[in-house]
């Protein structure tokens, strides 16, 4: 970060940051944003779109505050709140679904895939509508995701949002994940917080095996254990890919607005990432 010049006395400095995104992420957006205001006939923005794109993604990728980056394009806050939400909708209207997510990997000959769910904090707020957002696991306020990637740790699908407080498991059967699989004729790696999703004989999904205090785990399980973990790991890597998007850090938004952002930033990490 660098001042770009001495500011004399009251006035406000203004500095410049590097935006670690490539051009062909910053090209997407603009045009994406471009085709857009062709199609409702929007003839003059303050800035141009180019411009835009890049305001929208320094608060996306470094949680630029609206009123800094305000101040340091001549605009009001109430603008660039406006952009971010209109880009937002429309990267998130690209995020696929999950059946067809599923799809595409089997028509690509894939078998696997791979699953998890994170916790993305939150503000905490007052009241017994917030009480729901706690997670006693991880002892904060937050909203719960799942995501799939494949095996290359690119991401694939993420879910809505859940409250904190709401298990992996219920998200899961909330969205019909094993029925969906099935369907596809996929199989699933999740890690011990997914014990007991699929219970059948033949189980799409597969975890590890959970020690308790009457039965300790054997010897191959433990093995089986290490090897199911070591198989999931690029799933953390993806989840990776998309928390470096510092707005992340703790969300102030309700869970529609959660659900939007993560869809969108799904969209621009797949433009940003693929392994």
């Amino acid at each position: 970060m660098t001042t770009t010049n001495e500011p004399a006395e009251g006035t406000p400095a203004v500095y410049q940051v590097r935006l670690p995104l490539s051009a062909q992420t910053l090209t997407f957006v603009a045009d994406l944003l471009r085709g857009h205001l062709k199609a409702i006939g929007s003839r003059w923005r303050k800035l141009p779109a180019g411009k835009i794109a890049v305001i929208v993604l320094a608060v996306l990728r470094h949680d630029q505050r609206l009123a800094d980056m305000a101040g340091g394009n001549n605009i009001s806050a109430g603008t660039v709140r406006r952009w971010v939400r209109e880009v937002l909708q429309l990267l998130a209207a690209r995020a696929p679904r999950l059946d067809r997510a599923l799809a595409k990997i089997a028509e690509q000959g894939g078998e696997v895939v791979l699953i998890d769910g994170t916790l993305i904090r939150t503000e905490r707020r007052s009241g017994k509508d917030n009480r729901k957002n706690y997670s006693g696991k991880h002892k904060t306020h937050g909203l719960l995701f799942l995501a799939l990637t494949d095996v290359a740790g690119n991401l694939l699908w993420i879910s809505a949002a859940q409250p904190g407080r709401a298990s992996e498991i219920t998200t899961a059967r909330h969205h019909n994940l094993v029925q969906k699989l099935r369907k596809a004729g996929l199989g699933a790696l999740a890690d011990l917080g997914f014990v007991g999703l699929d219970d059948l004989d033949d189980p799409v999904v597969i975890t590890g095996r959970k020690a308790t205090r009457t039965s300790p785990l054997t010897t191959a399980q433990k093995q089986a254990n290490q090897l199911i973990s070591s198989e999931r790991a690029p799933v953390e890597h993806g989840f990776a890919d998309l928390k470096n998007w510092r707005i992340l850090t703790k969300l102030r938004m309700d869970a529609a607005h959660a659900t939007m952002l993560l869809r969108a930033l799904l969209v621009l990490t797949h433009s940003e990432i693929t392994r």
